[in-house]
């Protein structure tokens, strides 16, 4: 049996993460990730308005290519979330060998971390994961946490 994940708070605020693709687990991704860091990239040769206006207001860089794993090269974090199997295994593969936390969207095998379901207010992170089995579970718990964060305030 596999052990749990061990809950992790780490500072993100220099640390250059790239997500790769720009599709609907990447937004949600990308949304996640962007209180947290000043230096997210998107790699992806499309992006959607949403991501187009994150850019506008300076919050992410957008990348619009075809990856190639040189755009990883600086990377602390990476986030492998195409519609592209190979590819993403790919990313995998190179993070692994470069020593780059990767989790791969589509593969929980292929995941250094798993990204919990967030609660936040101004002075309080709490993060939920239910082992990346129990999404349902988690989303319930991370929306009770928010109700007891709101009587807090």
């Amino acid at each position: 049996m596999k052990k749990p994940y061990f809950p992790l708070f780490v500072d993100l605020s220099e640390k250059k993460v790239y997500v790769i693709g720009a599709g609907t687990i990447a937004k949600r991704r990308i949304r996640s990730l962007i209180d947290f860091t000043d230096h997210l990239t998107v790699v992806a040769p499309e992006v959607n308005p949403e991501l187009n206006t994150l850019e506008q207001e300076g919050r992410i860089a957008i990348l619009r290519k075809k990856f190639e794993l040189k755009d990883i090269v600086d990377a602390d974090l990476v986030i492998a979330a195409t519609n592209d199997h190979t590819l993403n295994n790919d990313i995998y593969e190179y993070c692994i060998g470069e020593n780059i936390l990767v989790n791969v969207c589509n593969d929980k095998q292929k995941c250094d971390f798993y990204f919990p379901g967030l609660a936040m207010t101004d002075q309080v992170v709490v993060g939920v994961t239910a082992n990346g089995t129990n999404h349902k579970m988690a989303k319930k718990v991370v929306e009770k946490i928010r109700e007891m964060l709101g009587e807090c305030l």
